[in-house]
């Protein structure tokens, strides 16, 4: 480091840097290419009226409270999980321990005593735990009050939480009277561009927009490493569909799929997940849509492909007060990491909301206009003002009292023109926030009907939004275990799909006859797209093997004396001559080799690479290779007589 670090700001080094590249390819084979998919890249930078409009200036914010003797600043839900976490942990000391028992009212603080907890307060720390998402600023106020929540470090009790906005604000431009934030998340900028995606499209439904890109939250406190950052890697997609119809016609091909669900009511009721095909979970109406159960069912392939643990994988949905302010339902495929279970993926079902809000915005319908088969008629809400009075009435401020008039929707109309009944007037907000009284006698509200040839909707919008990220650390958990006869042995077993380097290059020595061979090799695996590192370091063959297995590299191809001395079988076709030399190539895992020639071991890993066979299917094929059956000696006197 060439200076001090800050939290939540993290650099890849080339191995995770390539296993994020190999996360993101897999995951556009398996949504952009095989959904036909649009990806699209949007500007970092976005204008404050954009986030304004999308709600997110005034709602995209975290609680956070503050310790006033020493000014350390803390996230208040994370705090209050982890003051209840140590409480339950020191209990379970205590009882481990035989300590004395003590009753502990709730509330009581322990500082670094370990003392066993009551039955209710423990159930009471472990509901709080569940559901601590769920909590929003006046809760979670009652709960650092109810509870004595205090600052570990000092033991001081916190203030009560505030409302902290988490999008990095920045000016655009020299003079800086531009206003703008850092991206929050990739969807807005799809938004924006639904109707060129639209045209794009041939105004057909449905479709799905992509983005992949950094977003940014300033975070209030940072921690669990790539957990929780300031700064992250997100790939979102824009799936929309004519809400009068959210079947997906997809949907029978995964409608098998067994899914782990955790609703709200288990959640509320403390119980545990359960695992039912997509298919019953909408049938028992758990998932609203086949939509939606699609791509719930399509976020698990992706994650079980890139080597995720299905047994650490469910699906939780967003508790009603934990529900981001554009979303009517949503589902976070969660994995179990020592860190807890962690949000990697949202799947969002964001209704109209985005697109409703920014055509207000910019005056400009983001619609789908459908052109029906026959005539149909409709029967419509239409507001008629009196224009020769209503003028006069409101003056330079009537195209904005018309403007609030003509964004009421049918639910609105039926409101005021009950209200006009029994009222003489009626309040009108316009978009700055003033208030107008409308007399009752200047408008009508009527139901009439209507013969239209072309349908128009805005369509609804299935967001799954993917924390690349969190995936990747999850991954990394998931991937490692240590070899039982070695303790300092680690390895991470990543799927060569993922893998940040598919093939190790070995040479049993650092001897300069290799150099010729290891060359060779390194242009053939370059020639074939397969990545490769060369260790030719002076350290033992057991010792970088096992130092590259904790790189997650999957094959190892060893090249000893028996492959140099396997020249002396050369012969020649057409005066060409043909040397069938012999390297090993180890799988991590199982650490077994085999033996063939040079371009057998790279078809094995060229369709070990593309999963045409399994190492399985190799171990059938060739015989498991244990000794080199040539040594140096050997390979020098045969060197020096050929030379």
């Amino acid at each position: 480091m060439i200076s001090s670090g800050v939290s939540g700001l993290y650099d890849y080094g080339p191995p995770g840097m390539a296993l994020e590249q190999n996360i993101l390819d897999v995951w556009r084979k398996h949504f952009v290419f095989e959904e036909n998919m649009y990806e699209i890249g949007t500007s970092v930078i976005t204008p404050h009226e954009v986030l304004e409009t999308s709600g997110h200036v005034a709602k995209f914010a975290d609680w956070m409270c503050k310790d006033p003797s020493t000014g350390e600043i803390f996230r208040a839900d994370h705090l209050i999980k982890e003051v209840l976490k140590d409480r339950l942990e020191k209990n379970e000391k205590a009882r481990s321990a035989c300590a004395e028992t003590v009753q502990c009212p709730s509330g009581w603080n322990s500082g670094e005593t370990s003392v066993i907890l009551d039955e209710t307060t423990i159930k009471q720390y472990e509901k709080i735990i569940s559901q601590i998402d769920s909590y929003d600023g006046k809760g979670l106020s009652e709960l650092i009050e109810a509870y004595d929540i205090r600052n570990p470090a000092t033991n001081v009790s916190v203030e009560a939480p505030v409302a902290f906005n988490l999008m990095f604000a920045t000016q655009i431009g020299a003079a800086g009277n531009i206003a703008g934030y850092l991206r929050p998340e990739t969807a807005q900028g799809q938004f924006l561009n639904f109707n060129k995606l639209l045209e794009f499209n041939n105004g057909k439904m449905p479709f799905a927009s992509v983005t992949v890109g950094k977003s940014f939250r300033n975070e209030i406190s940072p921690r669990s490493g790539l957990l929780r950052v300031r700064e992250f890697t997100m790939a979102e997609i824009e799936h929309y569909f004519d809400p009068s119809n959210k079947d997906h016609k997809r949907f029978h091909e995964v409608q098998d799929v067994k899914i782990k669900f955790l609703t709200r009511e288990m959640q509320a009721s403390g119980n545990e997940a359960i695992e039912i095909t997509v298919g019953e979970s909408v049938f028992e109406g758990i998932i609203e849509n086949t939509t939606l159960a699609y791509f719930l069912a399509r976020i698990q392939m992706f994650l079980i492909k890139i080597g995720v643990d299905k047994n650490k994988l469910r699906f939780r949905q967003h508790m009603q007060n934990e529900m981001a302010h554009y979303a009517s339902d949503c589902w976070d495929a969660e994995l179990l990491t020592s860190y807890g279970w962690i949000e990697c993926v949202g799947c969002a079902d964001r209704a109209a909301y985005d697109l409703i809000v920014h055509s207000k915005k910019i005056k400009e319908k983001l619609v789908v206009r459908e052109l029906l088969p026959k005539p149909m008629e409709i029967k419509e809400w239409v507001v008629n003002l009196d224009k020769k009075k209503i003028g006069p009435l409101f003056k330079k401020d009537l195209k904005f009292v018309e403007e609030a008039i003509c964004n009421w929707n049918d639910e609105d109309k039926m409101k005021y023109r009950d209200q006009a009944v029994s009222e003489s007037k009626i309040t009108v907000q316009v978009a700055d926030g003033r208030q107008f009284d409308v007399p009752s006698s200047l408008f009508t509200i009527e139901e009439v009907k209507k013969t239209i040839n072309v349908r128009e909707y805005v369509p609804n919008v299935i967001e799954p939004s993917f924390g690349i990220g969190r995936i990747l650390y999850s991954l990394i958990e998931h991937s490692y275990w240590i070899r039982s006869d070695d303790i300092d042995r680690g390895v991470l077993s990543f799927l060569p799909i993922v893998a940040p380097v598919k093939c190790l290059l070995v040479p049993l020595s650092n001897n300069s006859m290799f150099d010729p061979i290891i060359d060779r090799l390194s242009s053939k695996l370059s020639r074939l797209g397969i990545s490769y590192k060369v260790d030719d370091s002076s350290a033992a063959i057991g010792r970088r093997y096992s130092r590259n297995d904790e790189l997650g590299i999957p094959f190892g191809i060893t090249v000893d004396f028996q492959t140099v001395n396997d020249g002396r079988y050369a012969f020649s076709v057409n005066s060409a001559p043909l040397i069938f030399r012999s390297i090993t190539l180890r799988e991590r895992d199982t650490t077994k080799q085999i033996r063939a020639s040079e371009e057998e071991i790279l078809e094995v890993i060229k369709k070990l690479l593309e999963g045409i066979i399994s190492w399985e299917d190799i171990l059938k094929s060739f015989p498991v290779f244990n000794k080199q059956e040539i040594n140096v000696l050997e390979t020098k006197d045969f060197i020096e007589n050929n030379s």
